[in-house]
């Protein structure tokens, strides 16, 4: 079990009062909040280790590039990638993705087939539609049900010769549901066709195996992970990252420049051009250390305690909808009251000091299959309380009434 009242003490914001109220966060899915011993990592790094790191022969950049390539250690065996080299440092999730879509871009061809699903976060949705511009490839969609899963057999279907790429979130933001993503990797390989997923909504609450999933690339971002803002990683089977042009062009990711010709670095560098945020990558670290003291298993175990105790409780509350209710989710519960607007009803209670997300969630194409304009989106995370729940719940009753 978890030692709540311990837990909570880690994270300074968690004692904060917003509006007079004691902050109820129930916005884990937009970013997680950070323990200070993650904190602590951040401000070490800018008062003991402060250089740039890879290029200097004196003792701080040493240390900093040791502490930073350290960090990558450790993403690496979280993720249980078979090598370092195919952790690459980005600045998150959305970053990672543009990555590979301005890699394909050299490689695909007019005909080429790219399929993502009607699940998915606008960052994994505009990329692969500017890289069909580009290329003259086709996206295909996989088409959404009422209760928020991805239609199997519709995808079965579109697979074939032509298919190159298939994106999929393994969880999706708006909505929690889990992907069936080992079905969804061995059908596409099954063509030879390679799969990304957007981790970002998983990460948080799962513990993927890359090797295990045999998934060819896996991006996630660090803030989601009780990590900072600005970084996130890649990802890549090294075969498949080796065949990708560099990225960007700069400093690091070069072996050798001259005005004629210029040689790209080895992997990882030769996708990681310039300073990158040093303290941000040793904090990422630093938070997966964080997250596995506690145990992925064991937080997994009590955030499903607590999306199912919400659920149960939202569901008494008169004309209340839950949209996304697949069998598999994460702790992320998407409804509307009524007919009343989400702005509307996450404004009071934001009054009341309870911190939801409304909105399209980035994820617009959802909300219109369901043909809404939004939803209130609550999201748990393991260092959130079932007495939190009920102030959530005792805050929809009250603002439904000030709102009819």
């Amino acid at each position: 079990m978890l030692d709540i009242k311990k837990i909570r003490a880690d994270f300074p914001i968690l004692s904060r009062k917003v509006n007079g109220q004691d902050l109820v966060y129930f916005d884990n899915a937009a970013t997680s909040q950070t323990p200070q011993q993650v904190i602590d990592v951040i401000v070490d790094y800018y008062s003991r280790l402060n250089a740039n790191i890879h290029r200097g022969v004196h003792r701080l950049s040493q240390e900093a590039t040791d502490a930073y390539e350290q960090a990558r250690i450790t993403i690496q065996k979280h993720f249980n990638a078979a090598q370092p080299y195919e952790i690459i440092l980005t600045s998150g999730t959305t970053e990672s993705i543009n990555l590979i879509a301005s890699g394909y871009s050299t490689l695909l061809e007019a005909g080429d087939q790219l399929i993502i699903s009607a699940l998915e976060h606008h960052s994994n949705i505009v990329p692969w539609q500017m890289l069909c511009e580009k290329t003259g490839a086709e996206l295909k969609v996989i088409p959404m049900t009422l209760n928020g899963t991805l239609d199997m057999e519709a995808y079965e279907n579109m697979l074939n010769s032509k298919t190159k790429l298939v994106f999929v979130n393994h969880v999706s933001n708006a909505l929690g549901t889990v992907n069936p993503i080992e079905e969804i990797i061995n059908k596409a390989h099954a063509y030879n066709a390679k799969v990304l997923l957007d981790g970002a909504q998983a990460c948080p609450h799962i513990k993927p195996d890359v090797q295990a999933l045999d998934v060819d690339f896996y991006v996630a971002s660090a803030h989601k992970l009780c990590g900072p803002t600005g970084v996130g990683m890649l990802y890549g089977k090294s075969e498949l990252l080796e065949t990708l042009p560099p990225y960007q062009g700069g400093g690091e990711m070069i072996a050798t420049v001259t005005f004629e010709k210029t040689t790209y670095a080895d992997l990882p560098h030769k996708f990681e051009a310039g300073t990158p945020n040093i303290a941000g990558g040793i904090a990422f670290g630093a938070a997966l250390d964080y997250m596995n003291g506690i145990g992925m298993d064991t937080i997994a175990r009590y955030e499903a305690e607590l999306l199912d105790y919400a659920t149960a409780e939202l569901k008494k509350i008169e004309g209340l909808k839950i949209f996304g209710e697949a069998i598999e989710k994460t702790a992320v519960i998407s409804f509307n009251v009524g007919s009343l607007h989400p702005y509307d009803l996450g404004s009071i209670l934001d009054q009341m000091g309870i911190a939801v997300r409304t909105g399209h969630h980035c994820a617009q194409p959802i909300m219109d299959f369901f043909e809404i304009p939004g939803t209130v989106r609550a999201s748990f995370s393991f260092y959130n309380t079932f007495e939190e729940v009920d102030r959530l719940v005792a805050g929809v009753r009250k603002a439904v009434l000030m709102l009819h």
